[in-house]
């Protein structure tokens, strides 16, 4: 049975492909592999708890190939980064597992990495994006080869592309449909709760994860309200942060009108009415500017 994870809120993407049986269907669409015993699948994610701050979604091992997958609402180029990091806190407990010994003379044997991110966001984005952790490099000694590499296949699951891949998962083309269907009933207007509701009830009529929302129905509620929830305050963060950007700029410019002002000779109360900054501000602008000009008026 899926269950809500108590250390943090589980993702409905997650709780989907939380079965070995849709993990290994969609891992067969995306590897364009045909195994068909779920127990193939060696679960590896990392214990439910947050790594330095980040939840890999899931991670699984398959005849020896590591494969970390991550579902993301937003685009983000950062996700070669992180993967490295998920990966390599895979590789020290796959070696304390494995008791493989590093400072030996032979060499270990590692499951080869596959790192997938699936994406469903609003913005507009490619079937599939290739990711490299070099984009993030500095560019400042091009002579210089960087000695490690890490890549991140970013594949678009929102409804209308990687027909393909769709029709090879069912679970994950009804996925799509779900998130889809939420999303055009808020567009319309209707409430959260109210969209959840009735995309959930509309699906199980029409054979959409209809065995999965019968079952989860309370905790896809939870789910849901969470990922939303987290959605709009990410939203309102980047909305305050653009807000205090305009501010800092506009401050910036009464700065920069006070001290040409400041060189005009005229006085402080009656720059702080022209530049609309308090006295006791354009005060401390003035007394920054006679340190810099070495004026001693």
């Amino acid at each position: 049975m899926v269950k809500v994870n108590k250390k943090y809120k589980d993702r409905l993407f997650r709780m989907v492909f939380n079965r070995k049986e849709e993990l290994l269907s969609l891992y067969n669409a995306v590897s364009h592999s045909e195994y068909t015993n779920p127990e193939d699948l060696e679960i590896h994610t990392l214990d439910d708890v947050i790594y330095m701050k980040m939840k890999n979604d899931l991670a699984f091992l398959i005849d020896d190939v590591l494969n970390l997958w991550e579902h993301r609402s937003t685009w983000n180029p950062n996700m070669p980064v992180r993967g490295a990091f998920y990966i390599v806190e895979e590789y020290r407990k796959y070696i304390e597992q494995k008791g493989l010994n590093l400072y030996g003379s032979r060499l270990i044997t590692l499951p080869i990495p596959q790192f997938y991110v699936f994406y469903n966001g609003l913005k507009e984005e490619p079937d599939n994006v290739e990711l490299k952790l070099s984009n993030a490099f500095s560019t400042l000694h091009p002579e210089l080869e960087p000695c490690m590499e890490f890549k991140a296949v970013m594949v678009n699951i929102n409804r209308g592309h990687n027909k393909s891949l769709m029709e090879q998962c069912s679970a994950l083309r009804e996925y799509a449909e779900f998130v889809a269907r939420i999303r055009e009933w808020m567009k319309a207007g209707a409430d959260l709760l109210e969209a959840i509701g009735e995309v959930i009830d509309s699906c199980i009529r029409d054979g959409i994860l209809a065995e999965f929302l019968s079952s989860h129905r309370v905790e896809v509620f939870e789910v849901l309200l969470t990922e939303y929830d987290e959605q709009r305050h990410i939203a309102s963060e980047k909305e305050a942060s653009r807000e205090e950007g305009m501010q800092a700029g506009i401050r910036k410019g009464h700065r920069e009108a006070a001290i040409n002002l400041f060189e005009r000779g005229l006085c402080i109360k009656d720059i702080a009415v022209i530049c609309k900054e308090t006295y006791c501000l354009i005060a401390e602008w003035y007394e920054e500017w006679k340190i810099s000009k070495g004026v001693s008026r």
